[in-house]
């Protein structure tokens, strides 16, 4: 929706206010728009997940109001900002309500985020969701809260410029109405002079900061956690007004936040079931329905950052799991081939060093072999005689008359590995066969000359060759009975 005259002439002076503050033309004194966009740092531990929730009943001006107030350590991993009923959902201008959209996400935690046109419901203002710009302000300028892709948290007005950043994107944004509160300051006065109210539907822009109404506001804490406020109220009958939650939020310890679309459409929602008093009546009259709006703002399970690992791994409780062997860092984003970086003489990829030319193995440390060039050493020369060839380009050693320039020891030896081969191995073979040859014949003979002798042997009387004891007593036995004639043997 375009901007209108009035809007641009309220934020004309406040943005000609900040340009001369900036350059030191107005007051000597500090500048408190010299951090108007200066990110803060997220300071929770890095691999602290969950949200921690406190249900609160305060009173304010002596009237009993209940809320809940959610932290949250780790933002960029723990905090999205949701489209109604899922990505899409600006396109196409849904209206869902809170609840539908937590459960389809898995938040743990969920509020009613952005403000939308009722008529319509088109989103307003600038939406980043999980690094999508869904929505654009338009020109129109208000408060806004997002989560850069390096962590840092940002609170105030940004430029058209600011958003597009693509070196440091945003990754969570969402558009809201007054900013509560500024480095640990309430600063509703400045925002009511500098914001355009033309995005908030309740009234004039004096009644929308004063009347008594359900609140919703987003921001943090001096520790980097994310904190979400929701009251529960209904318009002039019951709830705060806006000074009174700044008031709130700075006793805990809140250091910046801005306004959310409260009224009929704050809601509340805690592990996917309403834990919120809504304000709008249902279709009968009788009971209170919970409205449908549009974005939500969401406290979830831990998440990598980015979601998909950069296509290179998988997401498991919050942490990247690299697929492959050489993609590395926690996002899964560089490629590393070892301490060696293929030494040099390659490029790391994904299935690890492609080596120059004229360098192979798998950290591209060895030359080509004797033969060979080219990138991973995969092209055979083709040189005449044998030559040898450059290991890059496969040029040619060889001087005009066909001689190898330069020859290396290594075809010496390829030579004399080749002529060893061709000339002694068939005579080594030759020579092999003869001597088998011979000791066949031999063994065939001695075992016909055997088996003679035992045919001899077999024709005639057996001889008998008596056995000799190792101690000689047979011996002695037989010297004493010379003319035995009982032996039916025969010497």
């Amino acid at each position: 929706m375009a901007a209108s005259t009035a809007c641009w002439l309220l934020f004309l002076p406040a943005l000609l206010g900040f340009l001369g503050e900036a350059s030191g033309g107005f007051d000597a004194g500090a500048s408190r728009d010299d951090d108007l966009l200066l990110p803060y740092p997220s300071r929770a531990t890095p691999d602290a997940g969950g949200a921690a929730v406190r249900t609160f009943v305060s009173h304010f001006g002596g009237r009993a109001v209940t809320g809940h107030l959610t932290r949250a350590a780790s933002p960029l991993r723990t905090f999205s900002v949701l489209e109604p009923g899922g990505p899409g959902g600006c396109a196409e201008r849904r209206r869902v309500t809170v609840e539908e959209t937590a459960l389809a996400a898995g938040c743990r935690v969920a509020q009613n985020g952005g403000f939308f046109r009722m008529a319509t419901g088109e989103c307003l203002g600038n939406v980043v969701s999980d690094g999508r710009r869904v929505s654009s302000s338009g020109g129109l300028q208000n408060a806004q809260f997002g989560i850069r892709r390096d962590g840092t948290l940002v609170t105030g007005y940004l430029s058209e410029e600011e958003v597009l950043d693509t070196e440091n994107p945003f990754v969570q944004l969402l558009s809201g109405v007054v900013w509560l509160i500024r480095n640990g300051s309430i600063y509703i006065n400045e925002s009511q002079a500098t914001e355009c109210d033309e995005t908030q539907e309740t009234g004039s822009f004096s009644k929308f900061v004063n009347v008594m109404s359900a609140r919703t506001a987003v921001g943090h804490d001096r520790k980097g956690q994310l904190v979400l406020f929701h009251a529960d109220g209904q318009t002039e009958q019951r709830g705060i007004n806006l000074w009174e939650m700044a008031e709130f939020l700075l006793k805990q310890d809140v250091v910046n936040a801005i306004n959310l679309d409260g009224g009929g459409s704050a809601t509340f929602v805690l592990n996917g079931t309403l834990a919120s008093y809504p304000s709008d009546h249902c279709k009968d009259n009788m009971w209170r329905c919970p409205r449908h709006v549009s974005t939500v703002v969401c406290v979830h399970e831990p998440h990598c950052q980015p979601p998909d690992c950069n296509g290179h791994g998988t997401c498991v409780e919050g942490h990247c799991q690299c697929t492959g062997r050489f993609w590395r860092d926690t996002a899964c984003s560089e490629l590393d081939c070892g301490p060696s970086n293929c030494s040099q003489h390659g490029l790391c990829t994904e299935t690890g060093c492609l080596c120059e030319a004229g360098w192979t193995g798998s950290n591209c440390s060895e030359e080509c072999p004797f033969g060979w060039y080219g990138p991973g050493c995969q092209r055979p020369c083709q040189c005449e005689h044998q030559c040898p060839c450059d290991p890059q380009t496969g040029n040619c050693s060889i001087s005009q008359v066909k001689q190898c320039l330069q020859p290396s020891v290594a075809p010496q030896r390829a030579a004399e590995l080749s002529f060893f081969t061709r000339t002694t191995w068939l005579a080594l073979t030759l020579a092999l066969v003869f001597l088998l040859l011979i000791s066949t014949a031999a063994n065939v003979s001695l075992f016909l000359g055997s088996r003679a002798e035992r045919n001899r042997h077999l024709d005639g009387d057996y001889v008998y060759h008596p056995l000799q004891e190792m101690n000689g007593e047979l011996l002695a036995m037989e010297k004493e009975q010379p003319g035995d004639t009982h032996s039916p043997f025969k010497d």
